[in-house]
């Protein structure tokens, strides 16, 4: 089970940090991913963190303002956005899946286990 937090209302160029706490005791072989999905669009892939090595995957668009970072003492893993744009504006959704190939990271199917999103806002 994933509770994703730390959503809400920010002015553009500002900074929040979503949280994805797991529950289980296998976390650190899951890898991690957050989605986002604005409205009338299609959930996109942002950015994911691998289980083995800890390897980290950016969409361009948010390449260079986001940091995606995980605890597995915690079972948490973290998104700190920064620099953020109106375009921004989603309900962010942490994924988790296992046993799955690199190659196919960016696919939302290939995920197991979802959050219940939380609601990032970005005000121009």
């Amino acid at each position: 089970q994933l509770q994703a937090s730390g959503g809400g209302l920010v002015q553009a160029g500002g900074s929040l940090r979503l949280s994805c706490a797991a529950s289980g005791r296998t976390f650190s072989s899951y890898d991690m991913a957050w989605f986002r999905q604005a409205p009338g669009k299609e959930r996109e892939f942002v950015v994911a963190i691998r289980s083995s090595g800890g390897s980290t995957y950016y969409a361009d668009s948010v390449k260079g303002r986001f940091t995606i970072s995980r605890d597995n003492a915690k079972n948490t893993v973290y998104l700190q956005m920064n620099s953020l744009k109106p375009e921004d504006t989603a309900v962010y959704y942490c994924g988790a899946r296992t046993g799955k190939i690199l190659s196919t990271l960016r696919f939302a199917y290939t995920y197991d286990y979802w959050g219940q999103g939380t609601l990032v806002t970005v005000s121009s």
